[in-house]
């Protein structure tokens, strides 16, 4: 993979309400671009469909908007070209969906990796940071935290670029400088 096969894909992570998700739609709106925004969450009770109908009244008109919970390699193989921007919101929100499918983790993360390694036009993903808190007291919520830990990593690696955002301020993450250090 070249670099500018990966330059096409970043990864913007962080925590909940850290503003991840305007970060990439800024993103987005700032390529001029034709936008496509990839949901992957479902409305399972009436809090869920609440947040995902201010999410869309956030977004506004200027989005053609696919529901796409499981198969995101292919929306990314078909949807990702020249002239348009995909935005997946969000990769947590995949994640649990396979976990409660039952579908193999690593190998579905190979498939979207493997995706993103020939886009054929920018793909902004976002994502949970999960890692940075408490040991989770339940076996179901470790193995998701884990998960979640190698898919960020996963997605990462094969990113262009990379954005933790905290309080609303982005820190790019890659690339990166090559840092100096005194001894």
């Amino acid at each position: 993979m070249t670099n500018s096969d990966t330059a096409r894909a970043t990864l913007v992570f962080g925590g909940t309400r850290s503003g991840k998700s305007r970060f990439a739609e800024e993103l987005a709106d700032r390529s001029g671009l034709q936008k496509i925004y990839v949901a992957t969450g479902a409305a399972h009770d009436s809090e869920m469909a609440d947040r995902i109908h201010a999410h869309q009244r956030q977004r506004g008109n200027s989005w053609q908007t696919i529901e796409e919970q499981l198969d995101l390699d292919s929306v990314l193989s078909e949807k990702c070209g020249p002239g348009t921007v995909v935005l997946v919101d969000c990769l947590t929100l995949w994640l649990s969906n396979m976990m409660f499918a039952e579908k193999d983790i690593v190998e579905e993360t190979g498939k979207v990796c493997e995706t993103i390694s020939k886009l054929q036009g920018p793909c902004i993903f976002v994502s949970n940071e999960v890692g940075m808190g408490i040991v989770p007291e339940n076996r179901l919520s470790r193995s998701f935290r884990d998960a979640q830990g190698r898919l960020n990593q996963d997605i990462a690696q094969v990113s262009g670029q990379v954005v933790f955002v905290a309080a609303g301020l982005p820190l790019r993450l890659k690339p990166n400088t090559q840092l100096d250090i005194e001894l």
